[in-house]
Parts: C-alpha cells; structure tokens; sequence
C-alpha cells in the first residue's frame, strides 16, 4: 500500500523539475531590474554594466569548464561566432539596459524588456518569412505595438517630465537589441553548446562592456559604493546571470520553446514585485493600461498559431467523437 501511494509522489517530483527551473530562471530575470538599479544610482550605468557582466562571464566560463564532459569544445569559428552574438546580446543589449536604468524606474525596464522584445523577434521573424503568419498573430503584434505606445505616452505624463520617456525609449532600443540578438542566435549558434555558447558570449560581451567602462573609471568614488551596491553587484554577477542560465538551459532539456516562452511573461510580474516592494517605484494609470494591452498583445503575436492549432483540433475531435455516437445511434 504505502508504495503505491508514493510511486505517483516520486514520479511527479522529477516531471515537476523543469518548472521548477524555469520559474527559479523569470524569479532571477525579475529580481535584476531592482537590483542593478541600486547600483546604477552608485556608479556610472557603463561600469554596472562591466562588474554584472565581467563577473558573470568569468562564472560561467568556469561553469563550462565544470560541465565540459556534457558538450561537445568549441571550436574557433563557433567561438567567433558565439561571440559576435555576445556584441549584441550582451554588450549592446546591457549597455542600452543600464543606461535606460539611469534614466528610468526599473518599473518601466522590467515591463518594457521582456514584453516588447518576443513582439519584436515574432515581428521580424514573420517579415523575414521564417515563421508561419496568421491573423491573430498579426492582430496580437498591432494590439501589442499600441499598447507599448499607451505605456510610451503615460511616461511622457509622468512628474519626472522627459527623463523617465527617454529612459523608457532607451529600454525600448535595449529591447530591439534582444530580439536581433533572438532572431541571429538561432543560426548563428546552431550546434554549439548552449552553456559553452552563454558563456563564449558573456565572456566577448562583458570585456566591450568592459571597454566601454574603463574611461568612467576616475569618475568613481570608490570608497563610497555601499556595501549595499557591492552584494547586489555580487548577486547580479551570481543569480540574474550564471545561476539563471544554468536553471534554463535544464529546463529547456523537458520543456517546449512555447512552454519557456509563456512562463518567460512572467518576468513582468516579478520585476514589478520587486521594483515596487524594495525600491517604492509605481506605475501610471496610462501605463498600467498600457501592460495589459501590451502584455495581451504579445500573447497572441507569441503563440497564435499554437492557439489556433489547438482549437482547431479540439473541434475536429468533438465532431469526431459526434459523428461516432451518431453512427452507434443509427
């Protein structure tokens, strides 16, 4: 008997591990808008974009190293190659990211980022014909626009007058970067490790950070940077960035892009608890209606087709299943 009970237990343990991952990974994502905007106000945005970066890129380099018997070495054209991808994802991206932090409440950058960037891949990615198009799909990235352009103009009504609508357009160049980055990762990195792939990247992307840091270093007051601003560099470094990689390629092992993809909306939801909870940022009424129309809009452009596909074979099985009883009927 109590093996009976507890085989269910046991199985469901290991079925529920993906999840668990991913969720650990958007808990990670959303945690690192509130937590580089402390840093951002203790130092210039370029050199908190080099301490994540560097230190992340040199934890998962070692990562890498740890694993190496689960991937294949990579070679010097994929190594250039992952690392031209680090140029976008992580240099232009971060460099965008953080300047938009300087400007704006992390609020904005936790909506804006991870809501407007699979809009804008799905967007590109149907105009380059390598995804299939269908009208709500259509529907879902026009809905999704407007609402980034409601959020857009609520900014631009905020107290903070222009400073806030020029840091949400930053956000908005940073989340152009991420889908570039989405749409040429997937040919550019085919075959390559994913983890060996991250960390190649990180590695490329936190030394052009780096680049860029080194004339803001004089600017610094050293000596100054709380120990506040320190652990949240040492955080961002160890959990938004090499602990949260990890969990999601181990979630992406059992779980479907489209799965990764609806649990990645969660971000939002994490990023606003921990903007609001710990740094006492609000929206306005314009831009909340603009996160729902955004959000909303972004689901259809996202999985539409999948949407469709699903009903479509639920009502071909129910006329299935009426026709049999019909049959037994007569």
């Amino acid at each position: 008997m109590t093996s009976d009970v507890t085989r269910p237990a046991a199985a469901a343990g290991p079925a529920a591990a993906p999840y668990l991952n991913l969720l650990v990974t958007m808990v990670m994502f959303g945690s690192a808008f509130a937590s580089s905007k402390v840093v951002v106000e203790a130092m210039p945005h370029q050199m908190a974009a080099a301490l994540r970066f560097g230190g992340g890129g040199v934890l998962l380099i070692v990562l890498a190293a740890v694993l190496r018997r689960r991937s294949a070495p990579i070679g010097r054209t994929a190594a250039v190659r992952a690392g031209l991808i680090g140029l976008l994802g992580v240099l232009a991206y971060n460099f965008f990211f953080f300047w938009g932090l300087s400007l704006a409440p992390a609020l904005d950058g936790s909506i804006i980022v991870p809501v407007l960037s699979p809009i804008l891949t799905t967007a590109t990615l149907l105009m380059l014909r390598r995804e299939r198009a269908s009208w709500v799909r259509v529907v879902g990235l026009l809905v999704g626009l407007a609402g980034a352009t409601v959020f857009l103009l609520g900014a631009g009504t905020d107290t903070t007058g222009t400073k806030r609508l020029l840091g949400d357009l930053v956000f908005v160049a940073g989340a152009a970067c991420w889908a570039a980055y989405s749409v040429l990762s997937k040919s550019l990195l085919a075959g390559i490790a994913p983890l060996r792939a991250t960390a190649w990247g990180t590695a490329v992307g936190g030394l052009g950070l780096g680049v860029l840091a080194a004339p803001t270093a004089g600017d610094v007051a050293w000596s100054a940077v709380s120990g506040l601003a320190w652990a949240n560099v040492v955080f961002l470094a160890v959990g938004p960035t090499a602990i949260a990689y990890l969990f999601y390629y181990r979630g992406l092992r059992s779980v479907s892009a489209s799965t990764a993809t609806v649990m990645m909306f969660t971000v939002p939801v994490f990023g606003t608890f921990f903007s609001t909870v710990f740094l006492g940022e609000s929206f306005t009424g314009t831009q909340l209606t603009g996160t729902v129309v955004m959000l909303a809009g972004a689901l259809l452009a996202v999985l539409g087709n999948t949407l469709i596909e699903r009903t479509t074979g639920l009502r071909w099985s129910a006329d299935r299943q009426a026709d049999r009883q019909a049959e037994e009927v007569s």
